[in-house]
């Protein structure tokens, strides 16, 4: 059964700590180190100073002294309705919905909380350092779940930044008989998990995570495109070039367009093609380009994986490649902050 509950959350005072533009950034895990340079000179208060530290110790020193001179603020528990209004890769602009709570952490093996894309040990042993010198859940993750919609109050929110609007709210959802499934943020739940194995405390046994129906309209997936260095021994059947919709797995190289066949998913039809020197991007535009230019061999062109598909490979208990969904937009971090004390 999966436990939600509202929460006290830090959250920055903008007479304090300047306007709130200036405060937020997307998570850490996609601001490149020039990115990273430029959320730094914004403000001194910006979340990346607690999200991308120099050290660890820097960032629990700086959390510690917002909180003493007022930058931040506890609230009194709540749970929050969250409403991002974004434009898709696609040129679409859409609303997605959902609900900021504390959810209590539970291993894979419960069958609660379900992982769909493998991890690596690096990035979680530094998060792990991270939430041990701060004791405090400083990005929320974001999770999928086959319940209702979330639903938004119809008065001004109680914050907004950009397409970013939240409310606090008296209830969440009810996701108690729900398998809840991790779209973005696997890293910093293991890290959650293995942080509260060694802290034994019922603090670190929650988390700050976005749950979000599989019902919602402006929930999306896009594809994330792999460009090679080297695809020795790949064939397909030859096609003009494609459409928008794409036909299935679409090899570009030396000009020309192939059509990959094979039972499964696309991302696991490139995994079993076993390419070489392998990078990743949203745009087919530039996965093209890279191959023009000559910076790689080829280029995989794929079709955003369904939300369903993603599910039952979860549910069965397989994971899915890396960089096999492309859920958007990026949750904003520093809208809140979710101590654990």
């Amino acid at each position: 059964m999966a436990q939600i509950r509202p929460f006290a959350a830090l959250r920055y005072d903008e007479a304090e700590a300047g306007p709130l533009e200036s405060l937020v950034a997307p998570p850490y895990d996609v601001i490149s180190e020039a990115e990273r340079l430029q959320y730094l000179g914004r403000s001194p208060y910006n979340v990346v100073h607690l999200t991308l530290p120099e050290r660890e110790e820097q960032a629990a020193a700086d959390l510690l002294a917002w909180r003493e001179s007022g930058v931040l603020g506890r609230d009194d528990a709540a749970y929050w309705a969250l409403a991002q209004t974004y434009v898709g890769p696609d040129g679409v602009e859409r609303t997605r919905h959902g609900y900021v709570v504390s959810l209590r952490i539970e291993p894979y093996d419960r069958g609660i909380v379900l992982p769909h894309e493998r991890t690596h040990a690096g990035p979680k042993e530094g998060r792990l350092r991270l939430l041990r010198a701060t004791r405090t859940q400083l990005e929320p993750i974001f999770l999928l779940h086959d319940g209702d919609r979330a639903v938004v109050p119809g008065r001004a929110p109680d914050l907004e930044v950009g397409g970013d609007r939240l409310w606090r709210v008296d209830d969440g959802p009810d996701v108690s008989a729900l398998q809840l499934l991790i779209a973005d943020g696997h890293h910093r739940y293991e890290t959650a998990l293995a942080f509260h194995a060694e802290d034994g405390t019922e603090a670190s046994a929650w988390m700050m995570v976005v749950l979000v129906s599989t019902r919602e309209e402006g929930l999306t997936i896009f594809p994330t495109h792999r460009v090679a260095q080297d695809v020795d021994g790949v064939r397909g059947t030859p096609i003009d070039a494609p459409a928008d919709e794409l036909p299935g797995v679409v090899l570009y190289r030396n000009g020309r367009y192939e059509l990959l066949e094979g039972d499964g998913l696309d991302v696991e039809l490139v995994e079993r093609a076993a390419p070489r020197g392998i990078s990743y991007t949203p745009s087919r535009a530039d996965a093209v380009a890279a191959v023009d230019d000559g910076r790689a061999e080829a280029a995989f062109l794929l079709r955003p994986t369904k939300i369903d598909d993603v599910f039952a490979v979860a549910r069965r208990g397989d994971v899915m490649p890396q960089k096999s969904t492309y859920f958007f937009p990026k949750l904003t971090s520093g809208l809140l902050f979710h101590p654990l004390d």
